[in-house]
């Protein structure tokens, strides 16, 4: 084994290793791209095929998480790359995830189970959408074939409303469930609005239909799983892909069963190795053989993570590798809320140091840090205020503001160096 300049122990009491945090949160770090550069357009699609999805989120106070989780990782990604990707190259797809999500188009087929659950539901909330609205159906898919593309808003309604479900108009609700099902596609959005389409018109002719078994289906999402998130724990690698809610039980493609048993094949087969990490008691964590043949690395790269990030969205995973506490503020009270509406985690050299509050101002053009909270024990200095300048106006630029406005922060003296820096911004 490579030495990797952190000391890995032999664990006494089990027949595996090990590791020390400082490790696990490099290896995690890494295979969630952070500390690689990319700057090409054509990278795009590498990143959502190693990651395995993009999560897809309504919320606009920024750029939209689908676009941020890119640009965290591609600078000079553009809105337009991703609606390329979707529906003139047809290289991703959406359907759900953990998450509705934008997907690599190759693994289509692995989703093929959770559409058929869609046919015949058996929650009581989808079957009840299902009863109401099924005679729709053919209705709706007969005028797509003979239009095409169509989006909600070219059916219908007297009951036009907004965006929860209990009021949306019941052709919308059929568009969705049709497309749950499999009969239709996304086939592009404009301005977030959503075009359907039929699945064969829309899925490319390369592309398997092949049903996978359920054994399968757990080993890709093992796969999928380390290979996204560098080393995962048993119900780490259950949730990847996969909805927590009980109430989805259309969205779980395999059982604990599946995913336990593909796991311990992996094991036998030495394509994964199991290890624990230092603090973390009698928890195994699984990965590649060739991760611990990793380097140190001594990454400067500062990252403002969406909410939805890959590499944040499982809290309780973060919070005990990386002991960074942190939750989605926006669904609470204001008067409940710590830090603010829609805060972001800040990532600096492979540690969460701090978290920032951000908002988009587009009329005005100005990008707003409503506050600023650093972590206990962060170390400022010199290059971090560089490096958070740069970042920020770059942030700012991708949410097409021209000035920054920093508001608050439990630190004064950065506050004061910060709106320096980022003063001459225009």
């Amino acid at each position: 084994m490579q030495k990797t300049g952190l000391k890995i122990k032999s664990c006494p009491d089990l027949s595996i290793e090990k590791i020390p945090p400082k490790l696990a949160q490099l290896i995690i770090v890494n295979s969630q791209l952070l500390n690689k550069s990319y700057s090409e357009k054509n990278e795009n699609l590498n990143i959502i095929d190693h990651l395995g999805y993009i999560q897809i989120d309504t919320i606009s106070v920024i750029n939209r998480s689908h676009n941020h989780t890119l640009w965290t990782r591609n600078e000079n990604y553009k809105e337009a790359d991703l609606h390329e990707l979707q529906s003139v190259d047809k290289k991703i797809f959406e359907y759900w995830a953990h998450a509705m999500a934008y997907l690599p188009m190759d693994d289509y087929r692995f989703y093929l189970s959770r559409m058929e659950n869609f046919h015949n539901p058996k929650s009581t909330w989808t079957k009840n959408h299902n009863d109401n609205c099924k005679k729709l159906f053919k209705p709706i898919l007969e005028r797509i074939k003979s239009e095409g593309s169509l989006s909600s808003k070219d059916f219908s309604d007297s009951r036009e409303k907004g965006g929860t479900w209990w009021d949306w108009k019941p052709a919308k609700v059929a568009l969705e469930l049709l497309f749950w099902r499999g009969d239709l596609m996304i086939s592009e959005r404009k301005k977030f609005q959503k075009f359907y389409n039929l699945t064969e018109r829309v899925l490319p002719n390369n592309i398997s239909l092949k049903k996978p078994s359920d054994y399968e289906t757990a080993e890709f999402i093992v796969l999928r799983a380390i290979k996204a998130l560098g080393i995962a724990e048993r119900k780490e690698i259950q949730k990847f892909l996969q909805p927590e809610s009980s109430r989805d039980s259309e969205l779980r493609a395999v059982s604990k069963k599946h995913i336990d048993k593909a796991i311990n094949n992996l094991l036998d087969d030495e394509k994964i190795l199991a290890v624990e990490i230092e603090g973390i008691e009698k928890t195994e964590y699984f990965l590649f053989p060739e991760t611990l043949r990793i380097s140190d690395n001594n990454n400067s790269a500062i990252h403002f993570l969406s909410p939805f990030d890959n590499l944040i969205i499982q809290r309780q995973r973060i919070n005990k590798i990386f002991n960074f506490d942190y939750s989605l503020e926006c669904y609470i009270p204001t008067a409940k809320r710590k830090f603010g509406y829609f805060v972001l985690p800040i990532l600096w050299e492979n540690k969460f140091i701090a978290r920032a509050d951000l908002k988009a101002d587009r009329r005005n053009k100005v990008f707003l840090i409503n506050n600023l909270h650093f972590e206990d024990n962060t170390k400022i200095d010199d290059q971090f205020l560089s490096a958070f300048s740069q970042k920020i106006i770059k942030l700012s630029e991708f949410n097409n503001c021209n000035k920054i406005q920093l508001l608050h922060s439990n630190n004064k003296i950065l506050l004061s160096e910060l709106s320096k820096k980022v003063a001459s911004f225009i």
